[in-house]
């Protein structure tokens, strides 16, 4: 399994961290996460689910496979990765959610979700929390306030368990971009501030 790493083999945690449904993991958003994450202490590996990667090497554009695939492939990644101090898993989008669903899994020290897809855009009512109630490792969801899959008027009539905390980007979107021109933020500085608040979370 390939992995994309930012920072330093010495630091105390490491973050894994997957793609979302459609992008790879060396999109804009992933580098930027992935580099400020390291910059506050964080070893940082990037990788992807063996749908994506197969893109690269000229396979079809094929959507994800099960749900259940995917978290067999997410701990084949951890198997693979060599970790001597903390491990957060998480990733964006489906990444983070596949993270959430092996979470409570021997080894794992905590989980970042980078967008939650809570439901399906426009279907509020399909949603994918049943896990996230009884979730024991502690949990960090960074969501954009008018996220279309998960907004915070509805997450925050979620039942979720106390070992999860939310940091939302105001006027953020699925990803945590906010409208410049409304808020006067740049995306790039939204996701520092959240890389500020992932530090925040664990303690760093």
């Amino acid at each position: 399994m390939d992995f994309m790493m930012d920072g330093t083999a010495s630091a105390g945690t490491t973050i894994l961290l997957a793609h979302g449904a459609g992008a790879a993991m060396d999109t804009d958003f992933m580098t930027l996460m992935a580099k400020g994450l390291a910059a506050r202490g964080f070893r940082v590996a990037r990788f992807e689910f063996a749908y994506m990667a197969a893109r690269r090497t000229g396979g079809p554009k094929r959507p994800p496979p099960k749900i259940t695939l995917l978290q067999e492939e997410y701990r084949a990644a951890i198997n693979a990765l060599a970790c001597d101090g903390q491990l957060l898993i998480g990733g964006k989008s489906m990444g983070g959610r596949v993270a959430s669903m092996i979470a409570d899994d021997p080894g794992v020290d905590g989980v970042l979700c980078l967008g939650y897809p809570f439901h399906p855009p426009g279907k509020p009512d399909s949603l994918r929390t049943e896990h996230l109630g009884g979730l024991k490792t502690p949990a960090l969801i960074c969501q954009g306030t008018r996220d279309p899959f998960g907004t915070r008027t509805e997450v925050e009539g979620y039942s979720l368990s106390d070992a999860i905390t939310l940091h939302w980007v105001e006027d953020g979107d699925h990803d945590l971009k906010p409208r410049k021109r409304v808020t006067g933020i740049a995306h790039a500085d939204a996701l520092e501030t959240t890389c500020d608040a992932v530090a925040g979370w664990w303690g760093r």
